[in-house]
Order: structure tokens, then C-alpha cells, then sequence
């Protein structure tokens, strides 16, 4: 009778969703995740937000006067690198679903991140790597190809680190809380909201400390100190192993998809037509086809994949799913498609927020940014009126707006993620505004250099209020209308998000340059005294404009997992 106790007990303390220990063992409540857990991966993130956001507004600065870059060429670079971070978040999501796990991809892409800064630094202190300072008796020198190539390889592998890491830490977090427990389930949404309060603090840290070491001490030591503090991330990380629970690798999902589209193609050309729910195939199994993945409900939408699930003959079903799929493998496939149209709506607020590191710093440079009477505020540490704005307007959103919007919606978050959202792109509308109008007020400025730096503070508001409310509400909406199998798919996709709004930021400067009369007579040229920024500021406002509507249209029509016209399929056909 003991041992019959014994075992029940010992089932009421192991997880419902299946995570399991560094052993492989079911994960034991008692000793594993929670908040046991979820402090080393915080610091990670903090770490990892720390180091990146104190190269990224450090950039512009260091292409500039020591690689003797142009302004432009040097934010059009920076923006391109950033780019490539968060699109490479996909490739992190892709090995960590299919092969790694989220912990082995995080430990492999920290250390190939701190492989990145350590050579980034060493680029940075030694002279030979760098051309030689600029005077007045000789013309600046560029960098070699040499010593560019070996720049560019430093920041190339501080990239890939960044889209290993990035969508996998906060869905490791998750894992770490089950959502079969409802006391976990509370204590999952406080990791949500440390999580991004880690961020805010790793990127306030990043802009200001780390900022103000660079201009006392010099690039080597600006450079040396988030590598350090990356490297201590990763010990930090290693040492909470035997707290964490882990998802077993599902597969790829990229794969699924394709066999999706290649047995649907096949399909319809053998002529294929789905007459009835019925003819659909779905295993008998309480648990689907997919490895850790629950059943999902077949919908009308998108109706022309239900051909790759379509039975011919029942009696010879077959388990190659490039010929026949699923209904939960087509589900899934669908429930990606669905959110792709207001993915696509929201990048032009990343190319608005892609100006924060690269042309606001720029303004930043030819204003009084003096602090009291002797503190000169560095050019690269503008940027704080962002994070500080987020930092405090988050919690104000959450205790006080969200409980007087619910009492008017009725809604639990106050308002929908998608109407948060359109909140965020509504108000960024208003930030490039703000900031065309000061950068005229700049320029006609008789003395520019007198002009107070804190002019920039309502761009930067208003830019970081459109964050909070379309980060979050996107963090909300892609974790939601995500499936089992492509949770980190959907976060990679997300993020991939700020990477080609980035890119796009790029050849928006590339093409107003070769519009307007390039570097010596167009908007933007090498002395921001004589461009025309604020032209390009109100034509990123002008696109924000059109995107809002293009966004209102595509909202409006959208229908998700809770908006659909569902039918469950419990009785499966037998495979």
C-alpha cells in the first residue's frame, strides 16, 4: 500500500508536458524548473542583450572615425549587420527544433558569439588592424581590405551567435514552466515579463556603462568588457544544467511543410478533389504524427493543402509523408501560412526603428550633449531615452491601463494582441514625424552645436512606446498562433522580422542616395549639417502611414485559431 502511495505521489510531482531532465528522465517539479531554473537563463539573456547593444550603437561611431567609413556607408553597413542577426535567428530555431534542443543550441551559439568579440577586441586594440587616426596634415586613410575582412569576420560570427540564441532562450524559459500546472502557469508569465525586463536592462547597461568605459578607456576596453561578461554568461548557464527541463528535439519543420506542398502539388495533379472531412487522414493515436505535438483541428482555410492529407486507397495508407500527410501536419502547415500577412505588415516599423542606432546617433553627434555643468553625454548613449521609456512604461501599461481597458472589452489583456499592435505602428507614425521636424529645427539652427541634445527626446518616446506595444503584442500574437512543432519557428520568423527591416532600411538609404544626387548633393550626404534628414524622415513617415492602413486591412480580415470555423476529428482513420 506504501509503494502504491509512493507512486502516486511521485506522479503528481512529475511534469504534464512531457519536458524531461538531463538524464532523459520526466522532469520532477521538485527539483527542476521554475524559478530554480530560470535566473541562469536570464542572465544569458541580459548578458547577451548587454554585449549587442553596446556594439550596435557603438558602431556607426567606430566605422567612422577609426575605419574611416562615411556616415552613410558605415549606418548602411551597421544595419546590414544587424540584419543578418536576426535573420539567422531561423537557422538558430531550425537546428534547435530538429537536431540540438534549445540548451545545446544556446551553449553552442554563446561561444561562437564570445569567439566573435574576442576578435572584435582584438580588432579594436591592435593598431595594425585599424588604419592609422586621421590629421590634419594627411587625409584620412580607409581601412585595408585585410583589416575590413578581418572586422567584418569578427562581426559575422557575433551574428550567427546572436540568431542561434535568440529564439531559443525565451522558449527554453518557457520550458521550464508546465502549463498542466496552474500554479506553474502564473509563474510562466512572471518569467515572461523578467524575460523582457532583461531585456531593457541588458540593452540599458549596454548603452550607458558600457558606452562611457568605451569613451574613457578607449575601443579595446569597450569591446573587452561584454566579451568578459558573455563568457561569464555562459559558465553562469552550464552551472544551473541539473535545474533545467528540456524539450526533446520535434524535427524539422521546414521539412513538414514542404512535404505538405509536395504531396498537395502531386495530389492536385493526379487530380485529386477533397469531397468530404472524412476522406482526410489523421492517425489513431492519442498523440499526432509529430513528435511532442498534440492533434490539431482540421479548418476550411487554405482548403487547397487538405489534398496532401486526402485518402485514395484505405487500404494502403502510407507513412511516407511526402505522399501523404497528416491533418495535424497539414494544420500546421496553414497555421504558419496564417500569420505571414501580418508579419509582413509590421516590418516597416522595423525599418523605423533601425534609425535608432544609426542616424538619431548621428543627430546626437552635432548637439550640446552636455549633462550639468562638466558630464558630456556620449553620442552612443542616446539611445537610453528608449530603454528607459520601455522600462517604464511597461509596468504602467500592465497595472493600470490593462485593468481599465478590460473593464471596457472585457478582453484579459485589455485589448487584443492584434489592436496592441496597431497601437505600436499608429504611434510610430508620430515618432518619425517628431523627429523630421526637430531635424529641420537642427539644421535651420544657426548654431547646431548649442542645440540641446534633448531635443531628441520625443523621437526616442515615441519610438519606444511603438516597441512596447507592437513587441509585446507580437511576442503575444506569434506564441499564440504558434502550434507545438514550430513555436521556435514562429519566434525565429518573428524576429527575422527586425533583420529585414534592417536590410530594407539599407537599400531605402541606398536608393534615396542614387535618387537624390548621391554622398556630395542628395539628402544624404557625409556632413548630416548639409543632408536633407529630415526629407528622409517624412518619407519613412509617409510609408509608416501606408503600412498602418495596409496593416488595418490585413487585421480586420485575419482569423486565427480562436476565429475559425473548427471540427474536431477524434475518431481518426487508422493508419
Amino acid at each position: 500500500m506504501d509503494e502504491i502511495e509512493q507512486e502516486e505521489s511521485l506522479q503528481t510531482t512529475l511534469v504534464s508536458n512531457g519536458r524531461v531532465d538531463i538524464r532523459g528522465r520526466i522532469a520532477d517539479k521538485r527539483t527542476t524548473g521554475g524559478w530554480k531554473a530560470a535566473p541562469f537563463i536570464i542572465a544569458n539573456e541580459v548578458a547577451e542583450r548587454l554585449a549587442f547593444f553596446s556594439i550596435a550603437v557603438n558602431m556607426v561611431s567606430y566605422l567612422v572615425f577609426e575605419m574611416h567609413q562615411s556616415i552613410p556607408k558605415a549606418a548602411t553597413h551597421v544595419t546590414d549587420w544587424i540584419g543578418a542577426a536576426y535573420v539567422l535567428t531561423i537557422l538558430g530555431a531550425f537546428l534547435a527544433d530538429a537536431y540540438l534542443g534549445r540548451f545545446r543550441t544556446i551553449v553552442l551559439f554563446s561561444s561562437i558569439y564570445v569567439v566573435g568579440m574576442v576578435l572584435l577586441t582584438i580588432s579594436a586594440s591592435i593598431n595594425s588592424l585599424h588604419p592609422p587616426p586621421c590629421t590634419n596634415k594627411k587625409p584620412c586613410k580607409p581601412a585595408s581590405l585585410g583589416q575590413t575582412a578581418f572586422l567584418g569576420c569578427a562581426l559575422g560570427l557575433i551574428a550567427l551567435g546572436t540568431g542561434g540564441i535568440k529564439p531559443c532562450v525565451s522558449s527554453f524559459g518557457a520550458d521550464q514552466f508546465d502549463e498542466g500546472d496552474q500554479h506553474e502557469v502564473i509563474k510562466k508569465y512572471a518569467f515572461f515579463n523578467w524575460f523582457f525586463f532583461a531585456i531593457n536592462i541588458g540593452a540599458l547597461f549596454g548603452i550607458t556603462l558600457l558606452v562611457q568605459i568605451q569613451v574613457e578607456k578607449g575601443w579595446g576596453w569597450g569591446f573587452g568588457v561584454p566579451t568578459a561578461a558573455m563568457f561569464c554568461s555562459i559558465i553562469i548557464l552550464v552551472a544551473g544544467m541539473r535545474y533545467y527541463r528540456h524539450q526533446k528535439p520535434m524535427g524539422s519543420a521546414f521539412t513538414r511543410f514542404l512535404q505538405v506542398v509536395v504531396a498537395s502539388l502531386m495530389n492536385h495533379y493526379r487530380g485529386i478533389v477533397v469531397d468530404r472531412e472524412d476522406d482526410l487522414y489523421e492517425v489513431s493515436t492519442k498523440e499526432s504524427d509529430i513528435l511532442g505535438a498534440g492533434k490539431l483541428h482540421h479548418t476550411a482555410q487554405y482548403r487547397f493543402f487538405d489534398k496532401a492529407a486526402v485518402i485514395t486507397d484505405a487500404e494502403a495508407i502510407t507513412k511516407n509523408r511526402w505522399r501523404l500527410c497528416t491533418v495535424t501536419q497539414v494544420e500546421e502547415f496553414k497555421s504558419f501560412l496564417r500569420v505571414l500577412p501580418v508579419w509582413a505588415s509590421t516590418i516597416a516599423l522595423a525599418v523605423s526603428f533601425s534609425q535608432l542606432s544609426t542616424f538619431f546617433i548621428s543627430q546626437g553627434l552635432t548637439m550640446d550633449r552636455k549633462l550639468g555643468p562638466s558630464y558630456l553625454i556620449p553620442a552612443s548613449s542616446i539611445p537610453v531615452f528608449s530603454s528607459i521609456n520601455a522600462l517604464i512604461l511597461v509596468p504602467i501599461y500592465e497595472k493600470w491601463i490593462v485593468p481599465i481597458l478590460r473593464r471596457y472589452t472585457g478582453h484579459r489583456r485589455g485589448i487584443t494582441s492584434l489592436q496592441r499592435m496597431g497601437v505600436g505602428l499608429f504611434v510610430s507614425i508620430f515618432a518619425m514625424a517628431s523627429a523630421a521636424w526637430v531635424e529641420k529645427k537642427r539644421r535651420n539652427h544657426p548654431k547646431p552645436l548649442t542645440m540641446s541634445v534633448f531635443w531628441l527626446l520625443p523621437q526616442y518616446f515615441l519610438m519606444g512606446s511603438a516597441e512596447v506595444f507592437t513587441y509585446v503584442g507580437q511576442l503575444e500574437f506569434f506564441y499564440d498562433e504558434a502550434t507545438d512543432g514550430t513555436r521556435s519557428i514562429s519566434s525565429a520568423v518573428f524576429l527575422s522580422e527586425f533583420g529585414l527591416g534592417s536590410w530594407l532600411s539599407s537599400a531605402l538609404v541606398e536608393i534615396v542616395e542614387a535618387t537624390t544626387g548621391g554622398e556630395e548633393k542628395g539628402w544624404l550626404r557625409n556632413d548630416i549639417n548639409k543632408s536633407r534628414l529630415d526629407y528622409f524622415y517624412w518619407l519613412l513617415a509617409g510609408i509608416n502611414v501606408v503600412n498602418f492602413f495596409i496593416y488595418l486591412w490585413i487585421a480586420r480580415r485575419y482569423k486565427g485559431k480562436g476565429g475559425l470555423n473548427k471540427s474536431v476529428r477524434d475518431e481518426a482513420i487508422r493508419g
